[in-house]
């Protein structure tokens, strides 16, 4: 354990839920996690025990919060949890918080297995919707021109992420024609509880945490996590984004939450400590924010922004998204006026101290 992770309290210690069961970690709310082909390897999800009311009356059940990746053992790993852990019950309700591939990958299988409605925040389906169609711009082939204009050359890491073209529908391969909106503030019953949206930005365009004042509990989905700090990108669709300033805004929503509210995160362990970990979060963007300002006493793109801030080998994976965590910071202080945005004669932006600032 880090010196940051030991200003934390794991609830559960090192106890996890071993695949295709669950742990309960508040009365009627239930652990379980998935396995990832990622070097992120899992990803957690809920169960809450739930009731809902149907054109056939109320229907006692679970509601689930966030899916799992499409494929194979994922859809495994669920049919084992609706054979031994649901008490007989069945799944009433599907939430995802956003739209990442571990979070809303299953969210049509899930649907259609159990004829339920999705739930999702406006932002977070259109966005799901327009990059599992692959639209054009949407499906991949917009990322690596992105990235050239930022500094990528190299051929082997071009053709790379040109091999990751139509990565995201190959594990989001259908999303439902339909959904069920959350907004901001929204006030969702599940299981004789109120459960408030909290809306947040720059991780995805519109992602939803979800507290319970009942049970002092935080399902923070990828927006507040106890062990590595979450990925703010600039993508290709949107490439004059500021993702740092839009978190940074957004994790001042938590401020007001109590501070041993239990946090169930997406990834790694649920934990107290919610206000010494925004305070972290923040630390680590401001400590990130001075080695880019000091690197940029010249000028550098965001593929030399790289080794700065991420000192460790990098898979093509990772790498995507540590390219645009790199371009992020260097927008959020060409924004503030700090650093000035300049493209060369090889085409490549490249930014530098701003000497009036």
């Amino acid at each position: 354990m880090n010196a940051l992770e030991s200003q934390l309290e794991y609830a559960f210690g090192d106890t996890l839920p071993e695949l295709g069961t669950t742990l309960e970690v508040a009365p009627g709310v239930l652990w379980l996690r998935m396995v990832l082909p990622f070097a992120l390897d899992h990803i957690n999800l809920w169960l809450l025990e739930d009731e809902v009311e149907t054109l056939d009356g109320r229907v006692r059940g679970w509601t689930v919060i966030d899916c799992g990746i499409s494929n194979d053992a994922t859809r495994a790993g669920w049919e084992q949890i609706f054979a031994t852990q649901l008490r007989g019950l069945p799944i009433v309700r599907v939430i995802a918080t956003h739209c990442h591939p571990d979070h809303i990958g299953l969210g049509d299988w899930l649907c259609n297995r159990w004829n339920v409605q999705l739930w999702m925040t406006t932002g977070e389906y259109a966005f799901a919707r327009v990059m599992s169609a692959a639209l054009p711009g949407a499906e991949g082939t917009a990322a690596t021109p992105h990235f050239q204009r930022h500094g990528l050359v190299d051929p082997e890491t071009i053709s790379k992420l040109q091999g990751r073209n139509n990565y995201y529908q190959t594990l989001v391969p259908t999303m439902p024609l339909a959904y069920r909106r959350m907004q901001d503030g929204q006030l969702v019953h599940i299981g004789g509880h109120d459960w408030r949206v909290i809306t947040g930005f720059g991780h995805s365009p519109e992602h939803a945490s979800l507290y319970c004042a009942d049970l002092n509990l935080l399902i923070s989905g990828d927006m507040v996590l106890p062990r590595i700090s979450t990925n703010v990108s600039v993508l290709a669709i949107e490439p004059e984004a500021n993702p740092v300033q839009s978190y940074l805004d957004s994790l001042k929503k938590y401020a007001g939450l109590p501070a041993d509210a239990l946090v169930l995160p997406s990834h790694g362990k649920p934990f107290r400590g919610l206000h010494t970990r925004i305070t972290q979060l923040n630390d680590h963007h401001r400590d990130r924010l001075a080695e880019v300002v000091a690197a940029c006493a010249t000028p550098q793109s965001a593929v030399d922004i790289l080794p700065v801030m991420f000192r460790r080998p990098l898979d093509t994976h990772q790498l995507s998204f540590a390219l645009g965590e790199a371009l992020a910071h260097l927008h959020k202080l060409w924004f503030d006026g700090v650093l000035q945005r300049k493209i060369g004669a090889d085409g490549i932006i490249r930014f530098v101290v701003n000497a009036q600032a």
